[in-house]
């Protein structure tokens, strides 16, 4: 097969690109590059997309023989990453912007592109496995790392994309994966992970946002309306935070308090005890099915953060919406984030979280309706 790699300059996609070589397919390398003003060197680990990892990502490709080449997509990643990333702030939610760069970057623009220049598919460095079900179809299934594993942010990919994409690592735990490229000769071996969100290189997200949507002074409240504090811009808070409130007033029986939403239109930011974080219910719109959409309701695992606990559930889907109840509540489920559901290892799909709240619930059986009934919080 014809396979285009993406290289990110980095140990892990380099070991990929090698990997599908040797598995005797014509690879050629590609670097995305992601930033209209790519800085020169990494400022630190949690940095990409720069002209130093542009550069090492050719000393490999061309260590390994492969073409390599620069496919320039910065504006396109601006417009449905960065700009969604801050739109989504600005709403009062919580993105997660690498499966946002996953669904709009690496396998829609990066494939289409690959398909419609003669490739076959798209491999990258990702940590999950593709595995053939009894039905012939590829499922994406957890890698063998648990501690790398990506799959919940490759959630969002559907059937059609899951065909024509390749995860070389996912056998591999990492450690191993670093003495391969050594053994390769690769001068990325030893290099730091990139890590957080890669546009915002030094992990100050509250301070990026304020820049990209300046300071707006507003109301810290508990659930009653009482100002307990001031903030500087609702965008910089998200359900379930407790540290970095700085609020006057301390609670009277003495409890830590957190975000327990964001209020956008009225600019405050409404804090609470801990108790007031737990939902066992979420809707999720924008659903995507890595396969065939399940059929009434099913078990699986949902989970709600990158590399966080898996909960058992029960969920179904109604048209682009998803239904998740919990079997137990869990605490910090903000608007925005993604829930992931998983059939043991395999990724069933993903919805991004609309709302979530406590529910006294009828679990439906295979061929029945949900009926709910609002518990007092």
């Amino acid at each position: 097969m014809r396979v285009v790699a993406a290289m990110s300059g980095g140990v892990d996609s380099a070991v990929a690109a090698a990997r599908m070589l040797d598995a005797g397919h014509e690879v050629v390398g590609v670097h995305l590059a992601l930033s209209q003003s790519a800085a020169t060197l990494r400022e630190s680990a949690r940095g990409c997309c720069t002209i130093e990892d542009a550069g090492d990502a050719r000393r490999v490709a061309d260590r390994l023989g492969i073409p390599f080449y620069v496919w320039d997509m910065a504006a396109r990643f601006k417009r449905d990453v960065v700009d969604d990333f801050t739109r989504e702030y600005a709403a009062g939610r919580t993105p997660n912007p690498c499966l946002r760069c996953n669904e709009k970057i690496k396998f829609a623009a990066l494939l289409d592109k690959a398909l419609a220049l003669g490739f076959d598919a798209v491999a990258t460095g990702h940590y999950a496995q593709i595995v053939e079900g009894v039905d012939g179809r590829r499922e994406l299934h957890r890698a063998v790392d648990m501690a790398k594993d990506q799959s919940y942010v490759l959630g969002v990919l559907d059937e059609d994309q899951l065909a024509r994409s390749f995860f070389p690592l996912g056998d591999t735990v990492k450690p191993r994966i670093r003495e391969e490229a050594a053994e390769r000769g690769f001068y990325v071996a030893s290099k730091p992970d990139s890590h957080d969100i890669c546009f915002i290189a030094d992990g100050d997200t509250k301070g990026w946002l304020t820049r990209e949507l300046g300071a707006a002074r507003g109301e810290i409240v508990d659930s009653d309306g009482a100002v307990l504090g001031q903030h500087d811009g609702a965008f910089a808070y998200t359900v379930g935070q407790r540290r970095g409130l700085a609020l006057s007033r301390p609670a009277a029986d003495g409890q830590p308090r957190y975000v327990v939403e964001v209020r956008p239109e009225t600019n405050q930011v409404v804090v609470g005890t801990a108790e007031l974080l737990g939902v066992n219910a979420i809707t999720g719109d924008h659903a995507r099915w890595c396969g065939p959409a399940p059929t009434g309701t099913v078990r699986v695992g949902a989970q709600v953060r990158a590399h966080g606990e898996e909960f058992p559930a029960t969920a179904w889907a109604v048209g682009d919406r998803l239904e998740v109840r919990l079997d137990e509540r869990i605490r910090g489920v903000a608007p925005g984030q993604s829930v992931v559901l998983y059939d043991g290892s395999r990724v069933v799909g993903s919805a991004t979280i609309a709302a979530s709240r406590l529910e006294r619930v009828t679990t439906p059986s295979a061929t029945t309706t949900t009926t709910t009934t609002k518990d007092a919080v």
